[in-house]
């Protein structure tokens, strides 16, 4: 284990801790673009490190009764199918390796794009939702097709997070105050996580049947992301959340055109 996969992990998990953005979009950058490891690798690393270190805070939401275990089931119908889809594929398939990173790397570009997209937009929805308008909006849909959408939007969802590792914490979270509006924003982020786990964990065991899971790099990761978390999160409390927010946007989009198009 080397001292800069510790290093790396207190990095990403101090910055998850701070701003409460999910490991996939710092981490799977970080493993390819400082490390210099194959795309492949640093998406299968980073999803068993994402479903062990989201474990705990799932743990907590059902405690505190905050997870919609319902809504976590349509996710999961379509998106834990699509991952395991996703795995069979790429394992049959084959493909020649420069081409297989540049499917990983599209994806990565594309989803850390999104991501950056729902930072910036993140309080623009979140008053729709308090206000109730995007409700009175989609009434005349919601009941009919709320449910559909949701299990198609965990379809797409496996998919693009099996490829990337990026997308189950803040795209989620974006589909669910889009689709279930009224849902008080501690449910948003109990329920999300709550899917994220199952999501991340499935599509990284995948990965691990393929090869492409480094366990030495994830326990470096795990020893210096565990103690991070926790000092980020105290001190988050006391810094401008918004400012905080749109540069991490910013730099998310960066790395997303990067990764996307070059």
């Amino acid at each position: 284990m080397e001292l800069g996969f510790v290093f790396a992990g207190a990095v990403v998990g101090f910055i998850i801790g701070l701003t409460g953005v999910g490991g996939g979009s710092l981490m799977t950058p970080l493993l390819v673009l400082v490390f210099g490891f194959p795309p492949a690798i640093a998406v299968g690393t980073d999803l068993m490190y994402a479903a062990l270190t989201k474990t705990g805070g799932v743990w907590v939401h059902h405690g505190h009764k905050t997870i919609h275990w319902n809504i976590v089931g349509l996710l999961a119908m379509g998106s834990l199918p699509s991952a395991l889809l996703t795995i069979a594929v790429l394992d049959m398939w084959q493909p020649p390796q420069e081409a297989y990173e540049r499917v990983i790397t599209l994806s990565l570009g594309v989803m850390l794009t999104l991501t950056s997209l729902v930072l910036i937009f993140k309080g623009r929805w979140q008053h729709l939702a308090n206000e109730g308008l995007l409700s009175v909006k989609l009434r005349h849909y919601h009941m009919t097709w709320r449910k559909p959408i949701t299990i198609l939007s965990g379809v797409i969802l496996g998919v693009l997070v099996t490829l990337s590792s990026v997308g189950a914490g803040a795209v989620g979270a974006a589909i669910l105050l889009l689709l279930y509006p009224r849902l008080p924003s501690i449910s948003v982020v109990g329920t999300d996580l709550a899917h994220a786990v199952p999501l991340t964990l499935v599509a990284g065991l995948g990965h691990w049947h393929m090869g492409s899971v480094d366990f030495s790099l994830l326990a470096g990761l795990l020893i210096g992301s565990l103690p991070a978390i926790y000092v980020g999160s105290h001190i988050g409390v006391k810094l401008p959340e918004h400012y905080v927010r749109i540069a991490l946007a910013c730099m998310l989009m960066g790395l997303g055109l990067k990764f996307a198009f070059f």
